[in-house]
């Protein structure tokens, strides 16, 4: 699908006519015309207000031109997995995992690949084969040539280490010592918790990325827990998520 195409269905899905959307983006009528007629494309600034204001990225406005991989990682991403700046608008270089809330989420390669390791053994990989992959790939990524110049002083590592010790001073019976926090996007770990009313309650945003991580016991119930700058999270389940029990949710 080409341009003209992509905004004329963007804005049907909002149920705008063609002088409400102009007036969102500061533009002509007719401008939003020769748009949808393909006589033009929007400008580099427009572009950027016509993805915010549709919540995709430019490049699925201009039809996905670009093949995108994150590069920190080297995933394929698309919109569903693309990080997000502070004011809300698409960062086209890096997905959830990698960059949220204006920081960079992995500053050792070994971890990274770590991470990485054990999601490509779902997906047929055998350790070796996934370390030898991304050994080779990572360093030709640009945030791995240019990631000391990217770095924040050790900020963000400082902030993840005094989770992992508020987590540990929790006291909770049975939960092994928190030792790491990876970025978990909240559509994978959002669980639906039971209340004693017999409603149900999520309490993460889909589209948000916390840290977190998930610990399994001897017994096999494993403790998940989450965490950003405004909370702790700590839930248990069995293997797959299945019959999640909120054990802790705090307040920072």
């Amino acid at each position: 699908m080409n341009t003209k195409n992509i905004i004329l269905e963007l804005r049907n899905q909002k149920g705008m006519s063609q002088e409400e959307l102009a007036e969102k983006v500061f533009v002509t009528r007719q401008a939003v015309s020769r748009w949808e007629n393909g006589d033009t494309v929007p400008n580099t600034e427009t572009l950027k207000r016509l993805s915010m204001l549709f919540g995709v990225s430019i490049n699925t406005i201009l039809g996905s031109p670009r093949k995108l991989v994150c590069q920190c990682c080297g995933m394929p991403i698309d919109d569903t997995q693309m990080s997000v700046e502070l004011d809300g608008s698409f960062n086209e270089e890096y997905c959830k995992w990698c960059y949220a809330d204006g920081n960079y989420t992995y500053h050792d390669m070994d971890n990274l690949i770590d991470v990485c390791v054990v999601h490509m053994a779902e997906h047929g990989f055998t350790e070796e084969q996934a370390r030898t992959y991304m050994k080779e790939t990572l360093p030709k990524l640009d945030y791995w040539k240019k990631h000391k110049e990217l770095e924040d002083g050790g900020k963000f590592e400082d902030f993840k280490k005094q989770l992992i010790d508020e987590f540990n001073a929790l006291g909770i019976i049975d939960m092994p010592k928190i030792s790491k926090l990876n970025a978990l996007v909240g559509r994978y770990v959002n669980l639906e918790y039971k209340l004693p009313s017999g409603n149900a309650v999520k309490f993460l945003d889909d589209n948000s990325t916390y840290l977190g991580n998930q610990i399994e016991t001897e017994d096999g119930k494993c403790f998940g827990i989450l965490a950003n700058k405004d909370f702790l999270l700590v839930c248990t389940y069995k293997n797959g998520g299945e019959n999640p029990e909120l054990i802790l949710y705090k307040k920072r």
